[in-house]
């Protein structure tokens, strides 16, 4: 069995839980900077000219200060203005696609009887990246097509059939429960339709701000 590095981040870590008001988020960011800075309310109220019971009732979440209080406090504490709204709740998006209801897509690329079924798309969103999983199978009057060329990384998770698989100047064996991981910028895609029906998960990943690439 091969070996290699353990990725750095947990995928069961739990984030802290997201503040539900934009109050409580300004509040527990300003008192997390002030303690990270070992500054007391009272130095913190020297430095903006507020209160320290107004400090108390921001730091709390019990009042709504405005901009130019939070500029205020940036400058005191020496910290970007946005950094005081980073533990506010945001909406995360989630699209549930249940079994065979999947999008039919053609992709540049794409020959007949070569099944593209789309399983799910979130466009612009805070990860700055853009996944596209799909379905795809290759039926008996599939016919095996040129490699082809995009940007980012693809996954390919084998599910039935096989499948020898080029990519670049390597060809990979694919059968049920293999996985091939690899850079889309190099040449790739079907070399030999070993076993028919043949299904495979296909999952493209690439920057947000780069155009969805052509298959």
């Amino acid at each position: 069995m091969s070996t290699a590095r353990l990725p750095h981040q947990d995928p069961h870590r739990l984030r802290d839980a997201p503040d539900k008001t934009l109050e409580a988020a300004i509040g527990r960011a300003l008192r997390a900077f002030r303690r990270e800075q070992g500054t007391t309310v009272v130095e913190l109220s020297a430095a903006t000219g507020l209160s320290t019971g107004m400090l108390s009732k921001i730091e709390n979440g019990q009042t709504s200060p405005s901009l130019t209080t939070l500029q205020a406090l940036a400058n005191a504490l020496s910290v970007p203005l946005t950094a005081f709204f980073r533990g506010f709740e945001q909406s995360r998006a989630a699209v549930h696609t249940r079994a065979g209801e999947g999008a039919e897509a053609e992709r540049e690329g794409t020959r007949a009887n070569h099944h593209y079924t789309l399983l799910g798309h979130i466009g612009a969103n805070t990860s700055g990246v853009i996944v596209e999983p799909y379905l795809i199978t290759l039926t008996e009057a599939s016919d095996t097509f040129r490699t082809f060329q995009h940007g980012g990384i693809e996954t390919i998770y084998m599910l039935e059939g096989a499948v020898d698989y080029r990519h670049g100047d390597r060809i990979y064996p694919l059968r049920p429960g293999d996985t091939l991981f690899f850079d889309a910028d190099a040449p790739h895609g079907p070399e030999t339709l070993v076993e028919l029906p043949a299904r495979f998960l296909s999952i493209i990943s690439y920057p947000q701000e780069r155009g969805s690439p052509s298959r």
